[in-house]
């Protein structure tokens, strides 16, 4: 089984790109060339930018918040392969996990805050012992593809 989110990461980029466009087009339009005039519907002008950035900010932000993974996971093969970066407006660092079927040792799935950025922890029996990798946020993964990497984990380990 291969698969990634890379829609779902597309998606949340897209978002982006709308709200910083949309947001810069507001700022233009009402304090550079002064087309929209305020009072608008009884809005002041600095109650709606206040209002606008509050928005803007919170969709930036929020896939940080939540932890927001591009996720590859594949079990064809002998490997395990899980590639991984964090995908809001500022992009982490790109992770690489490759672990051989045979020495997989499990894993652990911790909630994380709130319950809303459950995450996996996924260890591997080496020489020198239990090795234990960064956790990886399944926050972006639809609900069946969680159930899929679950699922083929628990075949070659069944958990920790």
């Amino acid at each position: 089984m291969t698969f990634d989110n890379s829609r779902t990461i597309i998606g949340l980029r897209i978002k982006g790109f709308t709200a910083t466009s949309l947001f810069l087009v507001f700022i233009i339009l009402t304090y550079a060339e002064r087309v929209i005039r305020f009072p608008v519907a009884g809005i002041k002008e600095s109650t709606a930018t206040i209002i606008l950035a509050i928005i803007y900010v919170l969709i930036i932000f929020f896939p940080l918040f939540l932890k927001k993974m591009y996720i590859y996971y594949s079990d064809d093969g002998e490997n395990i392969v899980v590639k991984y970066f964090y995908a809001g407006m500022i992009a982490g660092k790109k992770n690489s996990i490759i672990i051989n079927k045979k020495t997989l040792a499990g894993y652990k799935l911790e909630k994380g805050f709130l319950g809303i950025t459950p995450a996996i922890i996924i260890t591997q029996s080496m020489k020198q012992g239990l090795a234990k990798y960064p956790p990886i946020c399944i926050s972006s993964l639809k609900r069946k593809e969680k159930e899929n990497i679950l699922k083929s984990l628990n075949s070659y380990s069944g958990g920790v």
